[in-house]
């Protein structure tokens, strides 16, 4: 696990694209250009975390003190724990939050299995869907 670096941007946006491109009942808001920009920003301030298979980002997660930006797993990837490792270098800090959208059913599947909670629902996000606020603290761990 490592921090991401401006040359991994490229691999970091196919992740992100696999998902948020090809997924049907989110809408694309974002154009690849604010995508790329905005990412760049959070590598540049070490916000982002990934694990490599070959050399290349097969996961990553973004996040700012307590709160996730992104937690990302590429879907040729996905089912290797990857995910789980990310999250729990993330829960080392003892506490986080984050947002997920309300119909990611397999998202809030993982987050309740590695103890968050949901908290709140919303609709606040880029592409303007139902989603839902979910926390960890240590002490609230199963």
């Amino acid at each position: 696990m490592e921090h991401a670096a401006l040359w991994h941007l490229p691999g970091l946006l196919r992740i992100l694209w696999a998902l948020t491109r090809n997924t049907a009942w989110l809408p694309v808001r974002r154009s690849r250009w604010t995508d790329l920009r905005l990412w760049a920003r959070f590598i540049r301030a070490k916000q982002v975390r990934m694990l490599c298979e070959n050399a290349r980002p097969v996961a990553f997660l973004a996040r700012h003190g307590a709160q996730v930006h992104a937690l990302y797993v590429h879907p040729a990837h996905q089912g290797r724990g990857y995910g789980q490792l990310l999250i729990e270098e993330a829960q080392a800090s003892g506490a986080l939050e984050l947002w997920t959208h309300a119909e990611n059913l397999p998202a809030r599947r993982f987050y309740g299995l590695a103890g968050f909670q949901e908290v709140e629902t919303g609709h606040a996000n880029d592409e303007g869907v139902a989603d839902v606020r979910l926390v960890w603290r240590k002490e609230t761990e199963r």
